[in-house]
Order: structure tokens, then sequence, then C-alpha cells
């Protein structure tokens, strides 16, 4: 009979636990590269001779910085190629999802503030839709969410098109430029396919989007009746919690409201810093985007806290201190992972039903 292993102590659990935020020097280079690319698509957006094309007063360096940065996030190739070509269709996928919103509203007649919110069912329908696919589709339902979050939150209009059109090709440059740069030494992210509990007679993909854009169109009444502070992200948390399985799916909102709730408090406690050493708050930011980027996708509880201690960070230092506003990117988060949780559990159960009773018969 064997002799029972040894517990590991709780040093070699905290390595452990450290391999799975940093599994490598690779995660900490694609960490630099956001940072880098959302920093030169910020510059670039910046400069006088490019912002004076921008029209009315739409941040061009916000908007360039995001597509950018998100582009990055999504791209998962080997080679230089794939990535510059992956990196270049995800900004335009961005830009496009923008150009849709704004379309939307025209064609929609929308004007209410919950209205507004509408065409942002059509994204987050995208999102549960691609992900079920490759990590590349996936990332092109997610830079058409991205584009029409930002077009909302911006309050683009028609005649704002041509911002767009700027900040398309500076994310292409600053994205594509430090994936160049970095080349060999970044590895793709290999995730693993999770099982699917849908029965073929309808795609799952359909199944997913539409848990999504069900969560999301909840969110966007509850704003209409009640007024929500910044339900934008409510619906964001709701949509990237869907996966292909329901268990996946309490497991991402159990992460994403653990993460939050850490990470908001944290960056509340550093608003201090905002006024006083906005450069120390910008540093922070960045080191916590690099987290972001080494915990994915193994911890996504320590990646959803580090985004949003840089979310809190970056909007004060913007000039964004109202306390209760900053402080809702927790409660926001609770109902959007909620909601989404419950989309998938009463969605679910209805093509269950349907192989149970196929099987049956």
């Amino acid at each position: 009979m064997p002799a029972p292993q040894p517990r590991p102590g709780p040093a070699a659990m905290a390595l452990a636990r450290l391999e799975q935020v940093d599994p490598g020097a690779h995660r900490r280079v694609r960490g630099l590269r956001l940072v880098t690319a959302y920093g030169l698509a910020a510059m670039l957006g910046l400069m006088p001779q490019i912002e004076q094309h921008a029209g009315r007063n739409v941040s061009l360096s916000v908007i360039a910085a995001s597509f950018a940065l998100w582009a990055s996030v999504s791209e998962n190739r080997a080679t230089r190629w794939e990535s510059s070509r992956d990196l270049t269709l995800f900004c335009i996928s961005a830009g496009l999802g923008a150009v849709s919103y704004i379309l939307l509203v025209r064609l929609l007649h929308i004007g209410g503030p919950a209205e507004l919110e509408l065409p942002l069912v059509t994204g987050a329908f995208c999102v549960g839709y691609f992900k079920r696919f490759t990590p590349f589709s996936a990332g092109i339902g997610s830079q058409i969410f991205i584009g029409q979050l930002l077009a909302y939150t911006a309050g683009l209009r028609l005649d704002d098109i041509s911002v767009i059109l700027i900040a398309t090709p500076i994310a292409v440059l600053a994205a594509v430029v430090p994936r160049l740069l970095s080349g060999p030494a970044e590895h793709p992210i290999t995730v693993p396919a999770a099982a699917t509990e849908f029965d073929d007679w309808i795609p799952v993909e359909f199944i997913m989007g539409l848990q999504a854009a069900a969560a999301a169109l909840v969110i966007v009444a509850l704003n209409g009746e009640f007024g929500l502070e910044k339900s934008s992200w409510a619906i964001a948390a709701c949509t990237y919690v869907i996966t292909n399985s329901t268990a996946a799916t309490i497991a991402r909102v159990r992460s994403r409201i653990l993460g939050t709730m850490i990470g908001v408090p944290i960056a509340i406690a550093c608003l201090p810093l905002a006024v006083e050493a906005p450069l120390v708050v910008w540093l922070a930011a960045a080191l916590a985007m690099i987290v972001y980027a080494m915990a994915l996708p193994e911890r996504y509880d320590i990646a959803c806290g580090a985004y949003a201690f840089a979310l809190i960070l970056t909007l004060a230092v913007s000039g964004e201190n109202d306390f209760f506003e900053l402080v809702a990117r927790a409660w926001e988060t609770i109902i959007g992972g909620a909601l989404g949780m419950i989309a998938a559990l009463l969605l679910r159960p209805v093509f269950a039903r349907h192989r149970k009773s196929s099987a049956g018969s």
C-alpha cells in the first residue's frame, strides 16, 4: 500500500497560486504590449495635427486607445504575420461596431436615455454567438460590442463617423507595432473547449447569443424604469459571463463579482493619489493591466479585480471623481452578472427539455 502523500505547505500552495497568475515571461510581455498599444494610440490621438480633424468635442484619443487595447486582448496567435492580420481585423471590427451603433440609433429614431442602450443588445448577441467558434471569431464579436459600447458612452452621432474613420487606423498602427516588436517572446494562450449542454437541433452559438442579448435587454428595461447609475457596465458584465455551459457561466459570474468587489475598494482607497500624484496613478493602472493580461484565462477573478482597479483609477485621474458613480462599478457588476446567470439558468432548461423528450420518444 503506497504511503500517503504529504499535504503541500502554505509556501508551496502560495507558489502554486502564483504560477497560475504568472505562468511565464511571455504573459508579462503580453501585458506590456497591451499597455504600450493603449498608450501609443492615446498619444497619436492627442496629436494636434490629427485631433483637429476629429470634429466636435469627441475624445479621439480614448476611442483609438480602447480599440487598440481590446484588440490586443483578443489577439492570440503565434506569428507576427497572423497576429498583425488579426489585430487589423479586430480594430476594423470595433470601428464597424461603432458605426453600426450610430446607424441603429438613427434608423430606429432612438432618443430616450434608456433607449440609447438598445443597440447594445445586438452587440451582446454577437459576443455570445461568436464566442462559440474560435478565439478569432470571439475577438470579432467582442470588438463589435466594444465599438458599440464606446460609441454609446462617447455619445457619437452620424456626423462623428469621421472620428471612427480616423481612430481605426490609429488603433491598427498602435496595436500592430508592439506585436511586431514582441515577436517570438509571446506564446498563444490555449483555452480548453468547454462541453456543451445543448442539443444539436438549435445551434449552441445561437443560444449563447440569445442568453447574452436577453440579459442585456432586461438591463435596458431596468434602466428605463429605475435609472441605473452606469447600466452599460451591467450590460458588459452580463455579456462576458455567458459560456456554453451553465456551470462555467456560474463560475465566471462568481469570479467576476469577487474580483470586482476586491478591485473597486482598493482603487477607491487610492483615489487621493489621483489629485496629488496622477503619474503614480497611471503607473498603478498600467501595472494592473499587466496583471490582467497575466491572469487571463486561468484566474478570471484576479483579471476582473485588476481591470476594475485600473478602470476606477483611470476614470478618477481623467476627472470623473463622483464617488457613487465610481462605486457603481461594483453593484452594476453584481446586477449584470446575476442577470447573465439567470438567463443561463432559465433559457438552458427549455432546450434540455426538448432533448429529454426526444430521447424518451
